[in-house]
């Protein structure tokens, strides 16, 4: 291709990016004046996200992926958002955490992470309003529930108003080249299970594995000595300039794990939503038949149940269940009246857009 050939396309190129520059411009006047009409009200309306983003999807005709889209028009939004007032989102940090990089995916870098050391400190700093939302784990396709966030559900006052799905990618990382040498493994729990298999097959049985609070936190551990990796994601990897002595090392290729974002706020209807609820039955035989049989009887998808020890009661149990649909549609709603007059307990953690990316 000639230098005149590349000219007129690199011309094309540079005006259209002062006429994006402008159409970004006038979008962000718009996103101040609707922040302008509604004062003090809410910044975050996960709702009207979701929306903008399938349909964006749905005007996208390439080249570009439908996913790079929606992911541009997040930043877009996200820099937008922060021009009515920054939202500060906490996580199981430190930073280079997947729950940090599900933080920054949801509401774009445009937010401020708060980085906290436990899912109950950043429970807790959101339920003190020192935190605008919570980005927690919810469960992974390999390993399941994350059991301490089913805990604090049921009783923190938040809302469910958005999720969270994260393809999860782990690496090997250590300081320096080579396997040889390992002495020990740092890496959460969870984690450790998801590479059980890649272990056991590429590391010498006496290689410690010692589970941490958090993958970044293994990243940080295996920084400071030679004899030690961790098993930790691409952010952590660049966070504590590590190397990757091996990429993907997941037993399960498709290993997904999926988030919850809770506030003080309910959502409103966005087309395609998921409603959680927590319950528990009564002690008696039947006893779980007949309390789900509202949502056979109203004709509700279920799309989850899991059950936790209640903390009550020996062998007494509470059910979390996830069911298509918002809270607030006429057939939801009588579902939910029904539940209340079979179950021992009712809890409506939230309803919310179902992830669009």
């Amino acid at each position: 291709m000639s230098d005149e050939q590349l000219k007129v396309h690199r011309d094309a190129i540079d005006a259209l990016d002062a006429q994006i520059l402008q159409l970004l411009n006038e979008r962000a006047g718009h996103a101040r004046a609707v922040g302008e009409i509604k004062g003090s009200g809410l910044v975050y309306r996960p709702e009207r996200e979701a929306q903008v983003l399938t349909r964006i999807k749905q005007l996208n005709r390439g080249p570009l992926p439908d996913e790079s889209v929606a992911k541009l028009f997040r930043e877009i939004m996200s820099a937008c958002l922060s021009i009515e007032r920054p939202l500060t989102i906490a996580y199981l940090g430190p930073e280079g955490t997947f729950s940090h990089s599900a933080a920054v995916k949801h509401f774009g870098h445009a937010a401020v992470t708060q980085a906290c050391a436990s899912i109950d400190e950043a429970f807790r700093t959101v339920e003190a309003r020192i935190s605008d939302y919570v980005v927690a784990p919810v469960e992974n396709s390999t390993e399941g529930a994350v059991g301490r966030t089913l805990d604090l559900m049921v009783n923190t006052p938040l809302k469910v108003c958005g999720e969270v799905v994260l393809r999860i990618h782990h690496h090997l990382l250590r300081r320096e080249g080579g396997l040889e040498g390992i002495q020990r493994v740092y890496s959460h729990a969870q984690s450790l299970a998801q590479c059980h298999e890649w272990l056991n097959k590429n590391l010498p049985p006496e290689v410690e594995r010692l589970s941490v609070s958090s993958n970044a936190e293994a990243a940080r551990l295996a920084s400071l000595d030679a004899n030690c990796a961790a098993i930790a994601g691409d952010a952590a990897a660049e966070r504590f300039g590590m190397v990757k002595l091996a990429e993907n090392i997941e037993d399960e290729p498709n290993n997904t794990t999926r988030f919850l974002v809770l506030g003080y706020h309910d959502t409103t209807p966005s087309g395609r939503d998921r409603t959680s609820l927590v319950m528990s039955a009564q002690n008696r035989p039947g006893a779980v038949h007949t309390l789900l049989s509202p949502l056979a009887d109203n004709g509700v998808s279920m799309s989850k149940f899991e059950s936790r020890p209640s903390r009550t009661g020996l062998w007494e149990y509470v059910f979390f269940v996830d069911i298509e649909g918002h809270a607030n549609e006429p057939r939801i709603a009588k579902t939910l009246d029904d539940l209340r007059e079979r179950a021992a307990f009712v809890k409506v953690l939230g309803a919310y857009p179902v992830a669009v990316i």
